[in-house]
């Protein structure tokens, strides 16, 4: 019975969209990571609770498929902030992230000032 449970993750991987501009931050990785960790022996792995694992299953099959997108439509593509979802997506992706990284904000300009310790700052010369 646990094959069966196995080759359905493995389906469920299969069609579970890859999004490139996470990358591998994204549900679709974690996901293949998490059923390669529990079926670390394959169709041979013993299941402690079956009953769970068909529950999840089930519940990341209708995540999948859409069920609750279809059963509660929105009624615009875009949130409270006006933003749309690509604005979303591309505020989202690694690039963007990557350069908000590199960039140091006054806060983190203004730490590093004050976190430095004496013996890092130049000496004065001697007062007369």
């Amino acid at each position: 019975m646990s094959a069966t449970r196995y080759r359905r993750f493995l389906k469920l991987c299969e069609e579970w969209p890859r999004y490139q501009t996470k990358g591998g931050h994204d549900l679709g990785t974690v996901l293949r990571q998490r059923v390669a960790s529990a079926f670390r022996e394959g169709e041979n792995t013993q299941i402690s609770d079956p009953e769970k694992c068909d529950q999840m299953y089930e519940s990341l099959a209708r995540i999948n498929g859409n069920v609750y997108r279809e059963r509660f439509p929105r009624v615009r593509d875009t949130s409270f902030t006006g933003v749309t979802v690509e604005e979303c997506r591309l505020f989202l992706s690694e690039s963007i992230q990557r350069v908000d990284e590199d960039k140091k904000g006054l806060w983190k300009t203004v730490m590093e000032r004050f976190s430095k310790s004496p013996e890092d700052a130049p000496e004065k010369a001697p007062e007369k």
